[in-house]
């Protein structure tokens, strides 16, 4: 027999956006559970200590809750990282640890996530994506990447699971003040004779924005407001100036809106 309350599980749950999201929606009377590599001792939510990308750790997770539950409703992907610095001195191992942190996880997480969901009757998957998805960010062009896969992804993994009323929406934070500034792997080389000062100069800019950027709270309230449609979007921006930015990006050429980014950041 199914909980009154929904049981929802969210990756990355120990700092930043997670543990914002985690503690507002356990805030909200739902069943919380988070993950993350690291030990954390959580106060409002269920914690459970995994790897988002070890396959078996997630899958203990998944088994661990259904069996004490009986139930999963909200599945909401927010693990990730981010890399900055020029690609052309963008270590190899670091581009391959980004794509299966904030690409190839989140795939598996949702795969073994769906059987469950079905079991359950239905439910949600909400995968954190970024305004650097449909707006390209120049010396931060893999974690761009990363977030347009996660809403392409996204879109077909939609119409995949729709049979089993289970609904996909991709959520999209702006600048968002929080650790994830200074968790960002950086290249070691920020100036060369080809580049100047350029990589030294966006990525300031990058990180200045984001300490500047939204609380992490209000990227909850929208994770909040999609878990309560019946029906959410299949993307949503957080804050009216970033949707904005992102409707001007889909109408505007590419060329001119690209030229736009690099005044900016390059």
């Amino acid at each position: 027999m199914k909980h009154k309350k929904q049981v929802i599980v969210i990756t990355g749950a120990s700092s930043g956006i997670g543990l914002a999201t985690a503690n507002f929606l356990a805030d909200k009377g739902y069943i919380v559970y988070g993950t993350a590599r690291r030990q954390f001792d959580a106060e409002k939510f269920n914690f459970l200590q995994a790897d988002v990308c070890s396959h078996q750790d997630m899958k203990n997770v998944f088994d661990t809750i259904f069996e004490k539950e009986g139930q999963i409703d909200v599945v909401i992907n927010n693990a990730g990282m981010g890399i900055s610095g020029a690609i052309e001195h963008t270590e190899k191992q670091n581009i391959s640890k980004i794509f299966e942190t904030n690409v190839v996880a989140l795939v598996d997480v949702c795969a073994l996530s769906i059987p469950y969901l079905r079991q359950s009757g239905g439910g949600k998957i909400i995968n954190i994506s970024s305004v650097a998805a449909p707006i390209a960010i120049p010396f931060q062009a893999c974690y761009s990447a990363t977030k347009s896969a996660i809403e392409t992804f996204s879109f077909a993994l939609s119409n995949e699971v729709k049979p089993f009323k289970i609904k996909v929406c991709c959520v999209r934070p702006g600048d968002t003040k929080t650790g994830f500034t200074s968790a960002r792997v950086k290249n070691t080389i920020e100036q060369d004779e080809n580049y100047g000062d350029r990589i030294a100069k966006s990525v300031k800019k990058m990180e200045k924005d984001e300490q500047k950027g939204m609380s992490a709270v209000r990227v909850s309230k929208l994770v909040y407001s999609a878990i309560k449609k019946t029906n959410p979007p299949l993307v949503c921006t957080v804050g009216f100036g970033y949707k904005m930015l992102c409707v001007l990006a889909k109408l505007l050429p590419a060329k001119f809106v690209n030229f736009i980014v690099k005044k900016i950041y390059g």
